[in-house]
């Protein structure tokens, strides 16, 4: 058995996602996905996944697609959101030193 490459771990990890997501209604779960994907990716991962998705054809699952290309707005990470200024104490800062 050969190693995944990097783009079909990508797809495989987006793929539970959707999987995850099945039994919401077809807007939400497109809106979920691309929202998960986008708090919890990075941006290199995100534009790994949009770019590979054409190559993987069948493999990706309706859902990823569209939720990677439909004109969604776009989410904000609640990672980046708390560590924009580590100066201020609050959510996902650090008070260490």
């Amino acid at each position: 058995m050969s190693a995944l490459t990097s783009d079909e771990k990508l797809v495989r990890m987006a793929n539970q996602i959707a999987s995850f997501f099945r039994s919401y209604p077809d807007e939400e779960a497109v809106t979920g996905i691309h929202n998960h994907v986008i708090a919890f990716w990075t941006p290199k991962m995100v534009a790994s996944l949009t770019a590979c998705l054409p190559a993987m054809g069948e493999r990706v699952d309706p859902l990823v697609v569209r939720a990677m290309r439909e004109g969604r707005t776009e989410a904000e990470s609640p990672v980046r959101a708390a560590t924009r200024d580590p100066q201020k104490l609050g959510e996902g800062a650090s008070d260490a030193g």
